[in-house]
């Protein structure tokens, strides 16, 4: 059994995964404290991480019917991601490690993402092509084995689900506000307004040009006229936002020969990307919504079968910031 550990964000997780890819628990501790602020702040997001995570692994061994002395190694996220909240989740694990004796797997959180679809009941085995679209990545590989992908593209700018949170937040729909933009979306008119759709280079992604857009049409607005095009203004958006990774989807299934496809990150959750992706692939696989989002299962998942080897090989690793690539 794997005990992993995951706080690249603000989500304090901890699971307990058998080598077969069975979840025996996944505790997802959520922080409600950014919402006043209309985002993550690291700092708090860090400080928070270090009252959470003794009660949270406690809680994923109890739930699993684990002790530390059965588990045979422990997997924590080393990037990418925020360096604060990263450094405190690391940190943790190495301790434990080093106290119980067992050995310490750093994954990398992208990996995560497509380790995802590894897991039980229903493991998705490769070939396929892997959308991870959350609110800090957004790429797309081609996976051909459990350990590694290849990049096909990826954003050169903003995320998909910083797209959707920043319009949530224009709207007036608070933080994080992907479902409820979600939800209002369903209840407009997608065809009532026109948004940019940027696609740069041959399967990347760009979300910043449609963000701008929104503003301006919001301050274009007639005064009193907001409320009565609400709905529309973001069911036009989110059918931007959801076209432009449908298409990069299908042109790597077209480039690929691959007509299998996997989603993950906090964006998978979307109700029209979803049914869009099932559309366009022969054969689709979202993982439950609590692997899509910031979790410690997938970071179980990506770490097994491989470990770092003797405690003194990982006494002077370190975390891993967004925008700096894994070091070897």
């Amino acid at each position: 059994m794997i005990l992993a550990i995951e706080t690249s964000c603000d989500d304090t997780c901890a699971a307990v995964v058998t080598s077969s890819g069975e979840v025996r628990s996944n505790l997802i501790a959520s922080q409600m404290d950014h919402d006043r602020f209309g985002g993550v702040v690291p700092e708090v997001a860090s400080r928070r991480h270090l009252e959470l995570l003794d009660d949270v692994v406690a809680a994923a061994l109890a739930d699993a019917g684990a002790s530390l002395d059965e588990l045979d190694a422990i997997a924590v996220t080393r990037g990418p991601g925020l360096i604060g909240a990263l450094l405190v989740g690391f940190s943790y694990a190495k301790s434990l490690a080093a106290a119980a004796g067992k050995p310490l797997i750093p994954v990398d959180h992208l990996q995560g993402h497509v380790s995802a679809n590894f897991l039980e009941p229903e493991p998705f085995e490769p070939p396929f092509l892997c959308l991870v679209a959350s609110g800090g990545h957004t790429f797309l590989a081609k996976v051909t084995e459990r350990e590694g992908y290849e990049v096909l593209g990826s954003t050169v700018d903003d995320a998909a689900g910083e797209a959707f949170d920043k319009g949530a937040r224009l709207l007036g729909l608070g933080y994080p506000g992907g479902a409820a933009l979600d939800a209002l979306a369903k209840q407009g008119d997608s065809t009532a307004y026109d948004f940019p759709r940027s696609y740069p280079g041959e399967l990347d992604f760009s979300f910043s040009g449609i963000k701008t857009s929104l503003l301006y049409k919001l301050k274009a607005l007639p005064e009193g006229e907001f409320e009565d095009v609400k709905a529309d203004l973001a069911a036009s958006y989110q059918a931007a936002v959801v076209e432009m990774l449908v298409e990069r989807v299908k042109k790597a299934i077209a480039i690929t020969g691959v007509d299998r496809v996997a989603i993950g990150g906090g964006v998978a959750a979307n109700s029209q990307l979803r049914d869009q992706i099932r559309e366009a692939a022969g054969e689709v696989k979202v993982p439950p919504r609590e692997f899509c989002t910031d979790n410690a299962a997938m970071i179980a998942a990506a770490a097994l079968g491989s470990t770092t080897g003797p405690l003194d090989d990982f006494a002077a690793l370190d975390a891993y910031p967004s925008g700096q690539p894994a070091p070897a």
